[in-house]
């Protein structure tokens, strides 16, 4: 018979003004996340991702190729993504699209501006 789940409580973070900031929250919470991660192994609710699970999106993620989108950035913005890229080890076009899909992905999920 299946052990029925219980629910983690969602987990709220916080909105960060630096990396170092949010470094310094994700290190003095660090217990309670451990604690969070173990349990939801237990119960079931978090799952190992394998080598070929991880193969099947990878796979799956080139299937098809993104559409190309000519975008006009201030110069300014420009320069600061490609400074802050550079920091985090990335390339400029790969970091600014992760920030927009974040961006967007935040704001579907509270619903900003509808």
């Amino acid at each position: 018979m299946k052990k029925e789940m219980e629910k983690q409580p969602q987990r709220v973070i916080p909105v960060f003004a630096t990396e170092a900031e949010e470094a310094q929250w994700w290190y003095r919470n660090r217990k309670l996340h451990g604690k969070q991660l173990l349990a939801a192994v237990k119960n079931g609710e978090a799952r190992v991702l394998t080598k070929d699970k991880l193969q099947a999106r990878i796979a799956a993620s080139k299937k098809t190729p993104a559409p190309v989108v000519a975008l006009r950035i201030p110069e300014a913005d420009l320069a600061l993504a490609r400074k802050q890229a550079e920091r985090k080890g990335l390339p400029y076009q790969t970091y600014i699209k992760s920030l927009l899909h974040e961006t967007l992905s935040a704001r579907e999920k509270r619903k900003v501006g509808w």
